[in-house]
């Protein structure tokens, strides 16, 4: 796998554009990317952006090297060269790490179907508005996908919203679909319980709305210590 760490110039017009809109974000990183994806290829990304604005930095994981030319080449894009480094997942069981998760926390609900509408096949998703919800939804995520949460530190960032381009009913209309998205930071201190479920869940992401800037897991091994 491939981490790259972008650091955006937050004065830039497009880089405000793309922090307001992340659909437009999502769509520039895949410029580093064929527009033909290979199957087994899951691109993640998470954008940090400190409370004054001044500091913006995208991550971006990635199956295949990324190709980051066309940010270089837009004037005052970035603040600094990208940089890319590969790395693999290989942790033992009862492996302790630091973790830092922006996820989309939901719960999914069946909809209520109204006269003369079509409900959602699967059902609705509701964001998980209280902390205890929140916890109890990444501890079921840990043991899911192979981890045990010891300690976690939930940073609410509030509801996003993207708009999504889809295919007008007219040829030639352009339309777009609004999303709204619960973000919520965790970081903490996780315990490895499965190590291949683990891996899968870091290059595959946890939770949903992935193409909105959630999900990407990242992981720091810490040296063995008493659980807290």
């Amino acid at each position: 796998m491939y981490l790259s760490r972008l650091m955006l110039n937050p004065r830039h017009k497009r880089v405000q554009r793309e922090l307001a809109q992340p659909y437009e974000l999502h769509r520039s990183i895949l410029r580093a990317f064929p527009p033909q994806l290979p199957p087994d290829e899951r691109i993640l990304y998470r954008p940090e952006v400190d409370d004054r604005g001044l500091r913006v930095v995208v991550f971006v994981q990635s199956q295949y090297p990324p190709d980051w030319r066309w940010a270089t080449e837009i004037p005052g894009y970035l603040l600094r060269a990208p940089e890319t480094k590969s790395f693999d997942v290989r942790l033992p069981a009862g492996q302790v790490c630091l973790f830092r998760l922006r996820a989309n926390p939901t719960v999914k609900k069946k909809s209520h179907e109204k006269p003369g509408s079509k409900p959602p096949p699967n059902g609705v998703r509701l964001g998980l508005l209280r902390e205890e919800d929140q916890r109890a939804w990444l501890e079921r995520k840990g043991e899911q996908h192979g981890f045990r949460v010891i300690q976690v530190m939930i940073m609410p960032e509030g509801l996003k919203t993207a708009y999504q381009p889809t295919q007008g009913e007219i040829e030639g209309e352009r339309s777009s679909r609004r999303l709204t998205h619960l973000a919520v930071c965790f970081e903490g201190v996780l315990q490895v319980t499965d190590p291949d479920r683990l891996r899968e869940a870091v290059r595959q992401g946890i939770g949903s709305a992935k193409g909105f800037g959630f999900g990407l897991l990242s992981l720091a091994p810490v040296a063995r210590r008493r659980e807290l």
